[in-house]
């Protein structure tokens, strides 16, 4: 009997170490949920509920959404459709609330929203295991319940999430077949099968590494954490991959979460596909950190690279007009603002997480919304005790490059006018051909603007909602831009492989002057034989009643050449000093890199020294006046040529156009002045307070401008082009007058 037992212990042992064997490898022991929810974090929300009006609010809201979906019955269709269409959206709207159903059960302990869960998880089982590639073939990495794998990410992100909520509702063999048929399956898809779109430093590929990573997270395997992490091991891929919108994606033979953190984000925090698409991948780099946090605390994520997560989330509010509204650099969808829920989600993160700003909390107010978690339950406890004080918006110039070494943005801001200058790399396959260039901005209303990205995103009718070919054609191109083409070419000849490999250089940034905020950036690359120096200043004078924008433009080239400068401004035009010729039918200005796109509505000549142009915009009037020669032509254009679908706005722009001219200088002042309004018929200052500008000197070492008001005050601006430190010290004669100074700049 005693050998019997023995022998009995002796074949569980083995059957033990049999199954350790077999299994996945494992983390700890954990208990859930633990991911993004912990259970002390629930516990803690449970007592809270009712008292905590903003978490409430946020509650009652979520539960609305959710009860109404389960009223509606679980629908799982095949799929088969783009962006937009019914089984894309559908299945989209499932994981979003399946994430939400999770919560609510956490935190309601309402078996019925578990059982939900539970259900449309089984559901998914029995038809990912039967489903082939998606049918639509237009992307470079196919997922299987959408047309792309960035889609099938977004999905396992979100359902990761409510697989922890339910995670001990359901039974070992219940998780076993979710996990064998449908989770690691799925996981393996997004990853191995897809290396082409795993294993990459972009946005995709960070949503990529979060859903593996949050899913090994909650299924314990540490295999897929570390696939998450560090990317696939052993895989490198020897040619570029063009993303769905024909772009190249990085090739760099890095991947993973930690280098997705590492290369695209500045040490300032700014992402150099810019603010459009730093909100998109905020929520998979924030949530994923958050349940690292949670889980794997000894990883420190938030403290990886000096804490540049957080530091990326007071980028991307300043990277926003006076109205929350993201600035449209390279690829950029106009109106996307910090009311998307990314951005509810980074913003309580950054809260929690970071130095508890009570800035933070008047934008969370603004939302009106908060995370169901340990961080939206701070932020709402912050607003209810009254902790919140407002973000103030000031200058900031953000450095571009992991190691802040290639180009950046500069956001000056004076009273209500903000000018966004982009001095940055090539933003990667999301990037635009548009060195040194900028727009303008009062109260959150676009004076000059930038066109953004050509595309109607998850609208059907416009091309299964992806990228239309007019952004290449058209929304990349230099001259959809307000800076300097060149003989009708874009910057870098519009090849992503050279763009890619420059950037603009800061010569300098000054805001220390409450009066004179200012940024002055050289590119030497974009044209062979061809240098710009930008240089921009916002200055507050007391003899004019709003700031206004001095923008010098120099250009030093080894041959004569054709330069074309718009001004891309938004609003009616009101007065002009040149005349123009009108067509009676109109004629599309060039025949490639943008030029097919545009029409020209006039054609006049600079009559004098200076030229005006004024418009009336958003109930306010601005001019612009220009240092102008006499054999400059001016261009009134409107877009919308050669576009047979009507897939671009018809925005208008005047172009001032400089033939035969090897090295030049383009000075001119946007002036903000007066108002219309509608109700009582009445305009006030509706006239430029600039009477004229002037270059009185332009050498290698100085650029002098003299600016005369209306009332005949006279100003200079001179700035120094070859030694702007502001220790340095100068002195310089101009018209038998003598101008001493220390630093970058002299204004008076």
């Amino acid at each position: 009997m005693i050998l019997r037992n023995q022998n009995s212990v002796k074949k569980i042992i083995l059957l033990g170490i049999l199954l350790l064997v077999l299994a996945p490898m494992n983390l700890s022991s954990q208990e859930h949920p633990n991911l993004i929810l912990t259970k002390n974090g629930v516990e803690k929300i449970r007592k809270e509920l009712g008292k905590v009006p903003l978490f409430d609010n946020s509650l009652n809201k979520i539960k609305q959404e959710v009860e109404i979906e389960i009223a509606l019955g679980i629908d799982t269709p095949i799929p088969k459709d783009y962006s937009g269409g019914y089984t894309h959206e559908r299945h989209k709207t499932n994981f979003i609330i399946l994430q939400k159903a999770g919560v609510l059960y956490q935190i309601l302990e309402d078996e019925k929203y578990a059982k939900y869960v539970k259900d449309m998880l089984m559901h998914y089982e029995a038809l990912y295991k039967t489903l082939p590639l998606h049918p639509k073939t237009r992307s470079y990495a196919r997922g299987k319940l959408f047309w792309q794998c960035l889609n099938d990410s977004n999905w396992l992100v979100y359902v990761s999430q409510a697989y922890d909520c339910i995670y001990n509702y359901l039974t070992e063999e219940e998780r076993n077949k979710l996990e064998t048929n449908l989770f690691r399956p799925f996981a393996n898809h997004i990853s191995i099968d897809s290396p082409q779109f795993y294993q990459r430093v972009h946005n995709h590929s960070t949503w990529g590494n979060a859903a593996v990573g949050m899913i090994g997270l909650v299924m314990n395997d540490q295999e897929l954490v570390d696939r998450a992490l560090y990317g696939i091991k052993g895989v490198n891929l020897d040619t570029n991959a063009k993303d769905d919108d024909g772009g190249f994606l990085n090739k760099n033979g890095k991947a993973g979460f930690l280098a997705n953190i590492e290369e695209p984000f500045s040490p300032d925090g700014y992402y150099n596909e810019g603010p459009y698409y730093q909100r998109y991948a905020m929520y998979p780099f924030l949530i994923f950190a958050e349940a690292l946090h949670n889980v794997k605390p000894e990883l420190k994520i938030f403290d990886y690279k000096e804490g540049v997560l957080l530091k990326s989330i007071n980028a991307l509010l300043n990277l926003s007009d006076a109205d929350g509204e993201f600035f449209p650099l390279n690829d950029g969808q106009k109106g996307m603002s910090y009311f998307n829920s990314a951005l509810i989600t980074a913003v309580d993160i950054s809260y929690y997480f970071g130095e508890k700003n009570p800035g933070l909390l008047s934008i969370a107010k603004e939302q009106g919304e908060v995370l169901l978690d340990d961080s939206g339950l701070a932020v709402a406890l912050g607003v209810k005790n009254g902790d919140d004080k407002p973000f103030t918006k000031k200058s900031i110039n953000l450095s571009d490059g992991p190691n802040g070494k290639q180009g950046g943005v500069a956001i000056l801001r004076n009273e209500n006018i903000e000018l966004v200058f982009k001095y940055a790399t090539q933003g990667s396959s999301h990037g635009h051909y548009d060195k040194l260039s900028y727009s303008l901005y009062e109260k959150g209303d676009e004076i000059i603007q930038d066109y953004g990205l050509a595309r109607f995103v998850n609208i059907e009718q416009k091309g299964g909602g992806n990228y239309l070919k007019e952004n290449k054609t058209w929304a990349k191109q230099t001259i959809a831009h307000n800076t300097i083409t060149q003989n009708e070419t874009s910057h870098f000849n519009g090849k992503y492989e050279i763009g890619s490999k420059y950037h603009s250089e800061l010569q300098f940034y000054d805001d220390t002057d409450p009066k004179i905020q200012i940024v002055s950036a050289n590119e030497k690359n974009a044209y062979p034989g061809t240098e710009m120096q930008r240089t921009m200043a916002l200055i507050k004078d007391d003899n004019i009643s709003k700031p206004f924008l001095l923008d010098i433009m120099k250009i030093s080239a080894n041959k004569e050449n054709q330069y074309d400068f718009p001004y891309y401004f938004m609003g009616q035009v009101i007065e002009t000093n040149f005349d123009y010729q009108s067509p009676t039918s109109l004629n599309v200005l060039g025949a490639n890199n943008g030029y097919q796109h545009l029409y020209v509505e006039g054609k006049g000549k600079a009559s004098s020294e200076n030229t005006k142009f004024s418009w009336l915009g958003n109930g306010k009037f601005y001019s612009l006046t220009m240092a102008t020669n006499t054999g400059d032509e001016l261009i009134l254009t409107r877009l919308g040529a050669n576009d047979p679908e009507f897939n671009l706005r018809r925005d208008a722009a005047l172009m001032i156009r400089r033939k035969n001219s090897k090295n030049s200088i383009f000075v001119s002042i946007i002036e903000s002045h007066g108002g219309y309004s509608p109700v009582t018929e009445s305009a006030t200052n509706s006239k430029t307070s600039i009477k004229e500008i002037s270059v009185i000197l332009d050498s290698e070492n100085y650029t002098a401008i003299k600016i005369t008001t209306t009332k005949d005050i006279v100003k200079y601006f001179i700035m120094a082009n070859t030694n702007p430190s502001k220790e340095a010290k100068h002195k310089i004669k101009i018209n038998d007058k003598n101008y001493s100074w220390t630093g970058s700049y002299y204004y008076k």
